[in-house]
C-alpha cells in the first residue's frame, strides 16, 4: 500500500485503463491498446498498477531481459493526473522492485530522453532510495527511428540502477 493506493499485478482488465493513462500523460510514446492488454496478460509478473478506490491510475509496466534475468527494464512509467505529486511514481517503482528483488533481479534498466528531466529525477531518486549507483549512456540516437511522418523522434538514453540489494 502507498497512502491510500494498492499496488499490485496488473490483470488483463487493466489494459484499457493503461492504455488512457498513458494516453493522457502526453509524455509516453503510446502503444497500441492491445499492447497494453498484452503486456498486462504476459508480463503481469513484473509490472505493478495502482489502484484508488478500485481504479487503476498508475503503472509501471516492465521485463526481465532474456539474455540477462538479474535485469529489468522498466518500459514505461505513468500517473494519472489527478494522482501526480503524490510519490506514486516511486511507490510504484519501490513496490516493483522490491519484489524483484527478491527473485534476483539485481538491476534496473530504462530509457529516457535527454530532456525528460522529471523521468530522470525519479530514476536518480529510485538510484538514491535503494543506495545503487546510476549510469547512463546514449542507446538509440534519432537517425535510429524511423520517419513517422510526427518529426524527429528523440534520442533515448539508457539508465542502468544497481546492484539492487533487498530491503
Amino acid at each position: 500500500m502507498s497512502g491510500k493506493h494498492l499496488i499490485e499485478s496488473p490483470t488483463k482488465a487493466d489494459g484499457a485503463a493503461l492504455w488512457r493513462i498513458a494516453r493522457d500523460s502526453q509524455k509516453l510514446d503510446l502503444n497500441s491498446p492491445y499492447a497494453y492488454l498484452l503486456w498486462c496478460r504476459d508480463f503481469a509478473d513484473s509490472s505493478v498498477v495502482a489502484r484508488a478506490e478500485d481504479k487503476a491510475v498508475g503503472f509501471v509496466i516492465a521485463y526481465r531481459k532474456p539474455a540477462a534475468p538479474d535485469t529489468a527494464l522498466v518500459w514505461q512509467v505513468a500517473v494519472d493526473a489527478s494522482q501526480r505529486g503524490k510519490g506514486l511514481a516511486g511507490a510504484l517503482l519501490d513496490g516493483l522492485f522490491t519484489k524483484l528483488v527478491g527473485e534476483g533481479v539485481r538491476y534496473l534498466e530504462t530509457t529516457v530522453t535527454p530532456e525528460n528531466e522529471a523521468s530522470i529525477a525519479l530514476f536518480g531518486s529510485f538510484a538514491k532510495r535503494w543506495n545503487a549507483s546510476m549510469e547512463s549512456a546514449e542507446l538509440f540516437s534519432s537517425q535510429d527511428f524511423p520517419d513517422d511522418g510526427e518529426g524527429a523522434h528523440e534520442p533515448e538514453d539508457l539508465y542502468r540502477i544497481g546492484p539492487l540489494e533487498r530491503r
